[in-house]
């Protein structure tokens, strides 16, 4: 795109490239990969949903496919309860939580140890387990903060918890509550390891759109401003954040989806990506069928082909 393209990004100037990567990509989704059975609840979502989302910064939001279909949003809650927890206690949380990828698994309880309770970063599960600890302490209910910031920015007052998935990610939580458990010991946590998993399996399970999480997601385009115009984070918050979503938002293959997509960018189970164009716009792409790291196939080919064909991205 040249610099005048660039400037203007909404509306019918890019439909046309949704609509060529849903039928090169989202025509083939679900042909690779597998949805996230280990959470029973996640198991019987259709593998071939394709849902692909933009929203300019000035609000304006178009998409294609299944892109008002809510779904499981998974692990792209993590960038929120981080910002509400940067935007509460600042530069504190680093005591607590890593800057870097972490190269493993994202519920691995190796580096834990090595690492002595400290988690490598906060998008992990047991540095995302730190986060809520400390937005809960902050707040007193940390997946219900989380919620209404989602329900806020995102102009969707039906944005909601699934308490199915909840409660299923609740039966075959083990791991992460050996995560937890393990961090209490070092002195990690601030609260109660049930009250703390609690909060996250919820926050988890909240349920929305391509076109809400889009949405949602916008002050991360527009360096910390929510949408009425009143600030969340710092520039230096943001950058942050965006920079720490370019280099762990997608688990054990942050690299290679900074490789191929080039945009800072978090990862959900449910297969959901919300990805960061700052200063000019966010999407969100979802399609459930999962790469071995957790990521959905169709997602990143799909986010490939979008700064691939409209050269919108951070190099």
């Amino acid at each position: 795109m040249t610099v005048e393209e660039r400037s203007d990004i909404q509306g019918q100037r890019l439909l046309p490239v949704l609509l060529k990567i849903a039928e090169e990509v989202g025509s083939g989704a679900g042909s690779k990969g597998q949805v996230a059975d280990y959470i029973p609840a996640l198991s019987q979502v259709d593998p071939t949903s394709f849902g692909f989302a933009v929203a300019g910064i000035d609000g304006e939001v178009i998409g294609v496919g299944d892109w008002q279909t809510p779904f499981s949003i998974q692990s792209v809650s993590k960038a929120f309860s981080l910002a509400l927890t940067l935007a509460g206690s600042g530069e504190s949380l680093w005591t607590r939580v890593g800057r870097e990828p972490s190269g493993d698994p994202f519920n691995s309880l190796m580096q834990l140890e090595h690492e002595e309770g400290i988690p490598r970063n906060p998008f992990i599960n047991a540095g995302a387990l730190v986060v809520t600890d400390r937005l809960l302490t902050l707040t007193g209910d940390a997946s219900a903060t989380v919620l209404r910031l989602l329900r806020t920015e995102s102009g969707n007052p039906h944005v909601d918890f699934d308490p199915v998935v909840a409660a299923s990610e609740a039966a075959e939580g083990d791991r992460n509550a050996a995560l937890a458990h393990f961090m209490a010991g070092y002195g990690n946590l601030e609260n109660p390891v049930t009250h703390v998993l609690k909060h996250y399996f919820s926050q988890c399970s909240i349920a929305m759109s391509c076109r809400d999480l889009a949405t949602a997601g916008l002050f991360l385009a527009r360096h910390g401003l929510r949408g009425d115009g009143s600030r969340l984070l710092d520039r230096r918050a943001t950058k942050q954040i965006n920079s720490l979503m370019l280099t762990c938002g997608a688990y054990d293959a942050a690299g290679e989806f900074a490789f191929r997509v080039g945009l800072p960018g978090k990862s959900g189970v449910g297969g959901g990506i919300l990805a960061v164009v700052p200063g000019l716009c966010t999407l969100c792409v979802w399609s459930p069928a999962l790469d071995r790291c957790g990521n959905s196939v169709a997602g990143v080919d799909a986010l490939d082909r979008f700064t691939t064909l409209t050269g919108l991205s951070v190099f």
